[in-house]
């Protein structure tokens, strides 16, 4: 969830280190640091909040020299205070270290460290590395590198750790255990970040780091070392993100950048993917066999999920589930090998999803990944992939990450359905040539986002509203209250329409926004979802529709109405979603957000 980066090379670390900083705000924080190493000693400078509170005090006093490390902490032990914010030193001050993840026996740790008397200044977790490390050198370990490996072997939990050391000035040290981290391969000088976009516009070439692994950089190279001292020979992998991909490109957020992002994207991934084949991994004949599919997702991912449920249900006949990942992992589900897991997660690296595909592989399922990131922790721990391509998502709200992992559901249900004859070619067809229209007509929802923005404008200053679809669009209701909760901090609240009188219905008053999923369809739903609207405006709800273009009946009923083209039933919510994006995004605007930094949030979530 938080960011590192670090620095070895000839030049002053504290420019690439900010920088790399900044280029990893999405993933959320509340506290910065750095460390830079020069003439011997460690220097340290942290700050509370945003990145330029650091930057106004390494402006005031600035510290020059190399190596380097920095860090953007997002609080879990302790408060959000410039003692927790890392990086965190040993006794002597010459330790210095930055970690992502939880050390879940710090407390024990702790204790013993303490008891031999080391002094601890922090409620961190992370605390306890350098102390440790330290420790490990006072017994007598033969170097750095030793000692570090040795406490972390002690360590539970997941990390990803910078360290620098003042005995050894010109090297970086780094390690992972279930939290991600690169080593970036530039010319003469080498970079650790826990996101490629952090060094995206200064490298080309990365290694991804394994669980249980070490590596040391210096200006000389790098090495790789398993936790045993086992010497690793590590795989360089090319960078295929542009530098540009990353950079806001003249719209005023990111998250405005990428649901203009949309369109290119889907079309991208059927150009790719119209034919899906035996290439994503996994046979026809395997598909034929299957008797059951688990889909595993969290947040958005999750609502990607259920949507999937719906096609893979209708399309292939086979029974299919979805659940919460950070539920999942604590039940005992009855899994057998039959049964295909598929974990979806846009960076790859969703510590829950990560857990559950562990839990598969043990019980002999196989696990098809939906993800964004190549080179993530989900990709090399599943047995295949489809990638949804979507590049760089860097606005913390996921959008176009979204509507690919809808893409790719649909492509994959099409192609499950064409191994296990439920739908025959000429069906498969109709379905391929309404999924190419889908660029289209989200290019058409974009157009109208200023009468979009008009009816956000008019209904942002509530405290709460009420969102309501059914069947395939009930995820979509799920997903458009999240991204108003996550972006302009109204509590919304996504619902079955049909459970709407089981409870919701005691909330509707003329002050409530209800927004109503109730594009056309060519069954019962559609009926049921205007009934469900002649309930909202009896008790006086402000409804704001999503509506077929040229819809009469529920041009008599809503207060307002986001307009979107007519498309086949199952995939309306890839369409009516970029809507409900758009509606939250400029309530957040009226409201007065950091809609690219949503408060307390975090774009890759790393730990329970």
């Amino acid at each position: 969830m938080c960011g590192i980066v670090g620095y070895v090379g000839q030049q002053n670390a504290t420019p690439f280190l900010m920088d790399g900083l900044k280029r990893l705000e999405y993933r959320g924080y509340d506290s910065a640091g750095v460390a830079i190493l020069d003439a011997g000693r460690i220097s340290i400078r942290r700050a509370v909040g945003r990145l330029s509170a650091l930057e106004d005090s390494l402006e005031k006093a600035p510290i020059l020299g190399k190596p380097g490390i920095g860090h953007t902490r997002w609080a879990t032990h302790g408060a959000p205070t410039e003692t927790n914010a890392h990086p965190h030193t040993d006794d002597s001050g010459k330790i210095a270290v930055v970690h992502n993840g939880i050390i879940e026996n710090y407390q024990e740790l702790r204790a013993e460290l303490t008891a031999k008397g080391h002094r601890f200044t922090s409620q961190t977790d992370t605390e306890v590395i350098p102390h440790l490390i330290a420790q490990e050198l006072k017994d007598g370990a033969a170097d750095f590198l030793t000692a570090l490996r040795n406490a972390l072997a002690r360590a539970r939990g997941a990390y990803a750790v910078g360290a620098v050391f003042a005995d050894n000035p010109d090297t970086v040290y780094a390690a992972r255990h279930g939290s991600p981290l690169i080593i970036g391969l530039g010319e003469n000088e080498f970079f650790i970040a826990s996101d490629v976009p952090a060094i995206l516009n200064r490298i080309s070439k990365v290694i991804y780091l394994n669980d249980g692994e070490v590596a040391t950089l210096t200006p000389r190279g790098v090495r790789v070392f398993s936790l045993d001292g086992t010497e690793v020979q590590p795989e360089i992998q090319t960078v295929t993100l542009s530098a540009e991909a990353a950079e806001r490109a003249g719209f005023e957020t990111y998250m405005l950048k990428e649901i203009h992002e949309q369109p290119r994207v889907l079309r991208h991934l059927l150009e790719k993917n119209e034919t899906l084949g035996d290439e994503i991994g996994l046979s026809a004949d395997y598909f034929r066999k299957l008797n059951r599919i688990m889909i595993v997702a969290c947040g958005t991912a999750y609502h990607a999920g259920m949507y999937g449920r719906l096609l893979l249900e209708q399309f292939t006949g086979l029974a299919v589930e979805t659940d919460l990942a950070s539920e999942f992992r604590y039940r005992d589900p009855k899994i057998d090998p039959g049964t295909l897991l598929i974990p979806v997660s846009q960076s790859g690296e969703t510590a829950d999803t990560l857990a559950c595909i562990r839990m598969a592989r043990e019980w002999g399922c196989k696990a098809l990944a939906i993800c964004n990131v190549p080179g993530s922790s989900v990709v090399r721990e599943s047995d295949a992939t489809i990638f949804t391509e979507a590049g760089p998502e860097i606005g913390v709200a996921s959008t176009k990450a979204y509507t690919a992992q809808q893409m790719a559901f649909a492509l994959l249900a099409l192609h499950i359905a064409r191994a296990r004859d439920t739908l025959d070619d000429e069906e498969i067809a109709e379905c391929m040539i309404d999924l190419r229209k889908t660029p289209d007509a989200i290019h058409r929802v974009i157009s109208r986002k200023e009468s979009i923005k008009a009816v956000a404008d008019k209904h942002h200053d509530g405290p709460s509203s009420l969102y309501l679809g059914r069947k395939f669009n009930y995820p979509t209701a799920l997903e458009g209250a999240l991204k108003n909760k996550e972006i302009s901090y109204q509590h919304a609240e996504g619902y079955a329409a049909g459970e709407m009188k089981h409870g919701p219905i005691a909330l509707i008053n003329e002050y409530l926004p209800v927004i109503c999923i109730c594009t056309k369809t060519r069954d019962e739903v559609y009926d049921k979802m205007l009934s469900n609207m002649k309930e909202v405006e009896a008790r006086h709800g402000r409804i704001i529709a999503v509506a077929t273009e040229g819809d009469q009946h529920v041009k008599g009923i809503a207060e307002d109405i986001l307009y979107v083209p007519e498309i086949r039933d199952e995939f309306s919510p890839i369409i009516n979603v970029v809507a409900l994006q758009l509606l939250a995004y400029y309530a957040a605007q009226a409201r007065g957000t950091d809609i690219d930094k949503p408060r307390n949030l975090a774009k890759s979530v790393t730990v329970e």
